[in-house]
């Protein structure tokens, strides 16, 4: 199963850079996880956005930021794991390194898939 993991900003506290510790901490992380299969993807997001609507055959391009910066997705990555547990585990671990924030963990589904499964369709 795959599932898409990301943060998102504290509005409250503006980002800081990480300690040489955690930066390293974190690279070993990646690694690992891109060597034994669960990670699939990882990256971080720009918060310049363009945001695109689609009314009755008709397209709006608005170019961001956004108030609503909280709902913003700041670092993503994508894992293969077999079951929701190991994704919280692998968030867990993440979070251990890089300290206070919030995060979410949502289910990537497979074509045939239906939401709220837990195994692939036959």
């Amino acid at each position: 199963m795959r599932y898409f993991l990301y943060t998102t900003p504290d509005p409250a506290a503006p980002p800081a850079p990480p300690a040489p510790e955690a930066f390293a901490e974190m690279g070993q992380f990646i690694e690992e996880g891109f060597r034994n299969g669960t990670l699939v993807a990882t990256g971080a997001l720009d918060p310049q956005v363009t945001k695109i609507e689609h009314t009755k055959g008709s397209f709006t391009l608005t170019d961001g930021p956004f108030t609503e910066a909280k709902e913003l997705v700041v670092g993503w990555a994508i894992v293969e794991v077999a079951s929701k547990e190991q994704a919280i585990e692998l968030s867990k671990r993440f979070w251990g390194i890089v300290g206070d924030g919030t995060g979410i963990i949502q289910r990537v589904l497979e074509p045939g898939e239906m939401p709220g499964s837990e195994a692939p369709a036959a």
